[in-house]
């Protein structure tokens, strides 16, 4: 008689994970956001991620703190007034005339030193080519979990951080937790988090942090300063008024139409992800995930069908209206106004009537 075999076991779920902290990590408290600033401007994504810090730590009862760094002067304190204004209790200075300029070395050295002198619970950054560079090196030599791309962040019921972000190709959302290390750290892009309200005369604590920093440790030296020439050349993440175009438009020559609308609103252009991969549009028109994250206050989709990559990127905006001939497309699930129809002979009509409607002699504006 042969032996009954157990039953295989099921697979683990988070519920059955060990949730109790390790020691040495139980004094790690309050909320962290850096704070990012390059040649004396601070980066929008520091004030939104301020705003859904203050969340954070008002549900877990803990400070929110900001954490700026840079070379003695009046940039960074003009930036440690501007984190107390979106909500900040205390700012971390970190001066040091080694970090006059964003390297990688020295500013992953200075906020590890720093975040192992004062032990925060949650860091945030913005997921930008520096927050990305610096939050990859800093995860590391911490040896804590860093979850990228988050769309939504959340405080679950033990407390734990949950970030939210979309995952193979975007076509599923994933929430990530870090149990068991401190500090849980995560990237959000621009524009994802909403602008929090800036608060006139708002005041806290500074904590100054004095960082062991001399320049002749730093392997890599800037030269010179070169800014790229591109960089402004779209702004769609802070535009009021975005149109962009799908494969739905069937051809290149037809997203001119889509160029035409933008004209006559004064908006921005841009486009899905399709029409990227195949040299229609430039790579820095790119809306979704893999692209840019907006927050108009009109969005006009056109031709574009809606999957999650691009629904991540743009259901920020206050209005979506979405034209597509495919009634079922997934972009009407979460567009404010739906128009099923040709966006080939749909858009001439539309333009031609916001060309009457704000005409030089109309006081009737859309964006700008």
């Amino acid at each position: 008689m042969s032996e009954q075999k157990p039953a295989p076991q099921a697979a683990g779920s988070r519920a059955s994970m060990k949730k109790e902290l390790p020691e040495k990590y139980r004094n790690h408290k309050h909320v962290w956001v850096y704070i990012e600033m390059e040649r004396g401007v601070v980066h929008p994504v520091s004030f939104e991620l301020l705003g859904e810090g203050r969340k954070l730590a008002d549900q877990l009862g803990v400070d929110l703190a900001g954490v700026v760094m840079g070379a003695p002067g009046e940039d960074v304190k003009q930036a440690a007034r501007e984190t107390f204004a979106y909500g900040a209790d205390v700012v971390y200075l970190v001066e040091n005339p080694v970090l006059a300029d964003y390297r990688n070395e020295p500013y992953s050295k200075a906020l590890t030193q720093l975040v192992n002198a004062h032990q925060p619970e949650i860091l945030l950054l913005g997921a930008t080519t520096l927050g990305r560079d610096l939050a990859g090196s800093v995860a590391t030599t911490l040896l804590t979990g860093l979850t990228a791309d988050c769309t939504e962040l959340r405080v679950d019921d033990d407390k734990s951080l949950a970030a939210t972000r979309p995952t193979f190709g975007g076509s599923l959302l994933c929430t990530i937790y870090t149990l068991n290390y401190r500090p849980q750290m995560a990237t959000v892009r621009p524009r994802v988090m909403p602008m929090p309200p800036r608060q006139e005369g708002r005041e806290g604590r500074i904590v100054p942090f004095v960082t062991d920093l001399t320049e002749s440790d730093i392997i890599t030296k800037i030269l010179s300063f070169m800014p790229d020439r591109d960089s402004n050349k779209s702004n769609l993440s802070f535009a009021d008024v975005v149109v962009a175009g799908g494969m739905g438009l069937q051809s290149p020559e037809n997203f001119q139409l889509v160029k035409n609308l933008a004209a006559v609103l004064g908006a921005e252009f841009g486009a899905s992800r399709p029409l990227i991969q195949k040299g229609w549009v430039t790579a820095d028109r790119q809306i979704g995930q893999t692209g840019k994250t907006i927050r108009p206050k009109l969005y006009i989709a056109a031709g574009i069908s809606g999957a999650i990559q691009h629904r991540v990127g743009v259901e920020g905006a206050d209005m979506i209206v979405a034209i597509n001939t495919d009634k079922n497309a997934q972009i009407f699930d979460f567009a404010h106004l739906g128009i099923v129809t040709d966006a080939i002979r749909f858009l001439p009509a539309l333009t031609e009537a916001f060309r009457k409607r704000l005409s030089p002699h109309s006081n009737d504006r859309l964006a700008g």
